[in-house]
């Protein structure tokens, strides 16, 4: 069983079965509370170009070939990436993989010269938020509030980005053949 991290694109065919789960599981835990009237699906919301260099990436976790699990990031601010789609196979949950997704993607965001991860998960998934939690994101909302609330929980984390973080081309490009 061998596994390694694969940068390409959210329309690669392999990301697919990814991509029909994690839709699957927005629409199953969320509907359309979190939506404004009229408001494309969180899975419409960004073109795939926004989750490709030199700005953003998406990368997935394939297992014997196979996408297991995945995650995107995109432009925040010029200092600050925005981690979208951090998933992994519903079968496949409870083994490491969504942490090993998360630091893969917090790796690529600091090789790409950004300084600070946002981002944002749902009042649904107390899953993710113990990942974030976990891996020393900060909370940016009142933690107080009911929990069944309909929001989006927003949270931020400071990297250390390494002194000489200059960006070139043959590093993206080592990056996107990883």
């Amino acid at each position: 069983m061998s596994e390694q991290f694969l940068y390409t694109t959210p329309l690669d065919p392999r990301a697919q079965p990814l991509v029909e789960g994690l839709t699957f599981e927005y629409d199953s835990r969320y509907g359309d509370v979190l939506r404004e009237p009229g408001a494309p699906r969180e899975m419409d919301r960004y073109p795939p170009e926004v989750f490709a260099p030199p700005h953003g990436n998406f990368v997935l976790l394939l297992r014997d070939g196979i996408a297991i699990g995945g995650g995107a990031f995109m432009r925040h601010d010029e200092r600050t990436a925005e981690l979208k789609r951090v998933w992994t196979h519903t079968d496949l949950r409870r083994q490491g993989l969504a942490s090993k997704v998360l630091l893969e993607l917090e790796a690529q965001v600091r090789r790409q010269g950004y300084e600070r991860i946002y981002l944002t998960t749902g009042f649904r998934q107390p899953e993710a938020v113990g990942l974030y939690r976990g891996h020393g994101y900060t909370a940016l909302f009142e933690e107080a509030a009911d929990p069944e609330v309909p929001r989006k929980l927003p949270f931020e984390k400071h990297l250390v980005v390494p002194r000489h973080h200059g960006q070139t081309a043959a590093v993206l490009s080592e990056a996107v053949q990883r």
